[in-house]
C-alpha cells in the first residue's frame, strides 16, 4: 500500500512541475549549474558542498538547478544524488570568469571602517542575515520566470570586485538598480517573507524565501511594506527604493541566493534590463 502510495505522489508532483520554466545555466563562480539527472521514479535529494539545491521537472526529467559560490575555484566539482535506490555523485564543470573592479568613494568613513560600537551591531545582525539566506524549505510549486522588482537603471551589474576608498571589500553580489526615492519595489516572483529589518550595511531590508533555497534580498529601502510571515504574490509591493545603509544615493541592491550560494539575478530574468 505504501509503494503504491509513494508511486501516485511521485506522478503527481512529476506531473505538476513537467513545465517549469529553467533558469539560465551559467556554470561560473556566481552563475548557476543546471544539471539533467538520472531517470528517478521518487523526487531525488541533491546536495551540493552539504546543501541541499533546488531540483525541478523539465521536460519530463529531474534537474538540479545548483548556486555556485563567487569565492568557488573552477574545475570539476561533483553534486550528490540520493533517492530510495542508494546515491550517486555526479561531476560537472565549473568554468572561470574574471569580474571587472569598481571603485567608490563613501564620505561616511564609518561606513568603510566601522567603529567599536558598529562592529558590535554588525556582529548581532550578521546571523540573522546570514540564517534568512541559509533557509531551505521544501515546496512543489517553485516560481522560476521572474520579474524585474523595479523600474529603473541598472547602475551596478553582478560580481564586481569592490573597493571602498580604495580599499578592497567583499565583491557585488546582487544588482544595483537606480531609481528615484519612493519608487515601488515588486516581488520577483511568489514567496514568502522570512526577514525583514533595519542593517548597518544593507539599511532597510526585506528577505523572502520561494522555496527550496531560492532566497532573494532588498536592501536600502525607505519604506517597507511587509513583515515577516507574510505570503505574497509575483508583483506585490514589498517596499520602496531609498538610500539607508551604505549607499552613494537611492538604489535597490537585489540579491538572489540559491543554495547558500549569491549568484546572478539576471539568470531568472526573461530580459537583460529593467524598465526604465
Amino acid at each position: 500500500m505504501m509503494r503504491i502510495f509513494l508511486l501516485l505522489f511521485s506522478l503527481l508532483f512529476s506531473q505538476a512541475l513537467v513545465a517549469a520554466q529553467l533558469p539560465k545555466a551559467d556554470p561560473v563562480p556566481g552563475g548557476m549549474a543546471v544539471i539533467p539527472l538520472p531517470e528517478l521514479t521518487q523526487p531525488p535529494r541533491v546536495t551540493f558542498n552539504g546543501n541541499r539545491t533546488l531540483t525541478v521537472r523539465h521536460d519530463n526529467r529531474w534537474h538540479a538547478l545548483v548556486g555556485l559560490p563567487l569565492g568557488l575555484e573552477p574545475g570539476e566539482h561533483r553534486i550528490q544524488v540520493a533517492d530510495a535506490s542508494g546515491e550517486l555523485p555526479i561531476a560537472f564543470t565549473v568554468q572561470p570568469k574574471e569580474y571587472e573592479a569598481q571603485y567608490i568613494t563613501l564620505k561616511n568613513k564609518r561606513q568603510v571602517n566601522p567603529n567599536p560600537d558598529d562592529l558590535k551591531r554588525i556582529r548581532s545582525e550578521t546571523p540573522r542575515i546570514r540564517s534568512a539566506l541559509r533557509t531551505f524549505n521544501f515546496a512543489e510549486d517553485v516560481q522560476l520566470d521572474f520579474i524585474w522588482p523595479v523600474d529603473g537603471e541598472l547602475s551596478s551589474p553582478f560580481g564586481l570586485r569592490r573597493f571602498f576608498n580604495q580599499q578592497p571589500r567583499k565583491p557585488h553580489s546582487g544588482l544595483d538598480i537606480a531609481a528615484p526615492e519612493g519608487t515601488p519595489i515588486r516581488a520577483p516572483a511568489s514567496g514568502e517573507v522570512i526577514e525583514v529589518g533595519d542593517f548597518f550595511f544593507n539599511g532597510n531590508s526585506v528577505f523572502i524565501d520561494h522555496g527550496q533555497g531560492l532566497v532573494t534580498m532588498y536592501c536600502h529601502l525607505h519604506r517597507i511594506d511587509v513583515k515577516a510571515g507574510d505570503r505574497i504574490a509575483q508583483g506585490d509591493i514589498i517596499g520602496t527604493v531609498g538610500r539607508t545603509g551604505r549607499v552613494t544615493g537611492p538604489h535597490l541592491h537585489w540579491g538572489v541566493s540559491l543554495n547558500d550560494a549569491r549568484i546572478d539575478p539576471l539568470l531568472f530574468l526573461p530580459t537583460p534590463t529593467p524598465t526604465p
